[in-house]
């Protein structure tokens, strides 16, 4: 397929119209990462996501762009009463979580050895990697239905939360209309013992410092200063969320025709979102939402408790900046009209003064997580007024631009040790040389796209101590 590119704005391109799009589609970028979205098929995704039926303009990708499931990751697609279970992907609700402590960084103290002691201990606590499960299965005063349905506010009811970190949560901690009736049988056993698990691929643990600050009056806003140490954990609803993409996938595909909607890839398939089966896979979303809003939870509940262990003389104090979703649906108000939202791998950012910021942040916007790849920095950012023109959204990371196989079979570990460098990480290089640094784009060019153009601004930035990845 030729696709054109036009330039239409800073960083931002619009794609020339294909047959069949019913929607414009705006990439944003700068010119020179321009060679690395065109290494994949995620172009052609968001050309075949602007050619389903009631998608509105326009189709964004994100600097962070790369070939995914249905629509690319790094996309966001708004519809008027559509829905996609491929557009939403297959990690519902992976999203990222900022912890900060009133723990100052000094190089004395935060030693090699005392990093690997705090990884060992958060490893003991925390099961990782592909198919990681509680053996004990869920806290005997938890049932799995309080979690799908209720989230971070059952957690609060049970003692795994405080109040305050569900006004540190985008939904509050909890998406309503979530169904345990809408998941299946397969869907909830995988699930079932995976409460307080991280999971593998790009999903971490990370022990950071704060090492600078943008904007002081927003970065004092958000509880953050200059030498802090931070934790951040990026997990998902693991198999339940998985699970659910692939039924209702297959089941949207076998309905669509019963709806008229005709789809460009068995990926995308679609239906309208009142629908009893657009119904049922938005109570199974939701489901999967509160599940993994929980096992981030969790995971900080964990985490608070092995600090306490490690920091008692301090007056330790370990406050949820905020929580966020990057894969997800969620019905939201744009241009006079309620719109439902697909975001797959892209962050909400609203800014200062929208209606629908969470109340702790409602003068400020609230605070947009944007984690790096192992290794480098991530950034705390806010989205600006300008960010209408992506439906309020910005990136949700740095974005890979290697597939995992070329990263295993070029990266050298030399090359992997030298951006490293000082860094404690849990496992040997030959289990996680898909997810080094040089497999990911430059976390400063992806955030300075969205900078440069006006759609958000970074807040702080944060270097890796230490990182816990899964297998």
């Amino acid at each position: 397929m030729d696709i054109q590119l036009k330039k239409i704005g800073i960083n931002q391109w619009q794609i020339e119209k294909q047959p069949g799009m019913k929607a414009d589609v705006v990439i944003f970028v700068k010119e020179e990462m321009l060679p690395q979205i065109k290494t994949d098929l995620s172009l052609v995704q968001l050309i075949q996501s602007a050619s389903l039926p009631r998608v509105i303009s326009p189709v964004i990708g994100m600097p962070d762009i790369h070939e995914g499931f249905g629509l690319p990751i790094g996309g966001v697609m708004a519809t008027d009463n559509l829905v996609s279970s491929g557009a939403v992907g297959m990690d519902i609700n992976c999203g990222v979580r900022l912890i900060a402590t009133n723990l100052t960084y000094a190089a004395a103290r935060f030693s090699r050895s005392f990093l690997l002691d705090l990884v060992r201990a958060i490893e003991k606590a925390v099961p990782i990697g592909l198919g990681g499960k509680r053996r004990e299965g869920l806290p005997k005063n938890l049932t799995f239905e309080e979690v799908v349905t209720g989230g971070v506010q059952t957690l609060v009811k049970k003692g795994y939360a405080t109040p305050d970190d569900l006004q540190s949560c985008e939904e509050y901690g909890q998406m309503p209309g979530a169904r345990i009736e809408a998941l299946s049988s397969q869907a909830v056993k995988r699930a079932s013992a995976q409460l307080g698990t991280l999971g593998s691929g790009n999903h971490f643990i990370e022990i950071q410092r704060l090492d600078k600050i943008y904007d002081p009056k927003l970065a004092k806003a958000f509880g953050l200063f200059e030498n802090q140490i931070t934790v951040m954990v990026h997990c998902g609803s693991r198999a339940l969320g998985q699970q659910t993409c692939l039924d209702y996938t297959e089941k949207f595909a076998r309905a669509a025709g019963k709806y008229g909607i005709e789809y460009p890839t068995p990926n995308l398939s679609a239906l309208p979102a009142d629908s009893p089966e657009g119904q049922a896979y938005l109570q199974a979303m939701a489901a999967c939402v509160n599940f993994a809003f929980a096992n981030r939870q969790f995971i900080t509940h964990q985490i608070r408790r092995i600090f306490d262990a490690s920091f008692r003389k301090d007056n330790l104090k370990l406050m949820l900046v905020y929580d966020v979703a990057h894969n997800i649906a969620k019905w939201e108000e744009h241009r006079g009209k309620k719109l439902l939202i697909h975001r797959k791998g892209a962050t909400r950012a609203l800014p200062a003064g929208h209606r629908q910021n969470p109340q702790k942040y409602a003068q400020t916007g609230h605070p947009a997580i944007v984690p790096g790849s192992m290794g480098t920095a991530s950034f705390v950012m806010a989205g600006l007024p300008l960010a209408e023109k992506t439906f309020y959204s910005v990136n949700h990371g740095a974005g890979r631009r290697m597939s995992r196989h070329e990263a295993q079979r070029t990266i050298k570990k030399e090359e992997f040790d030298q951006v490293m460098k000082d860094i404690v990480y849990n496992k040997p290089f030959r289990v996680i040389s898909d997810e080094a640094p040089q497999a990911y784009k430059d976390i400063n060019l992806v955030t300075e796209t969205l900078v440069e153009a006006g759609i958000a601004q970074k807040v702080a930035r944060i270097r890796p101590l230490a990182v816990i990845k899964g297998d």
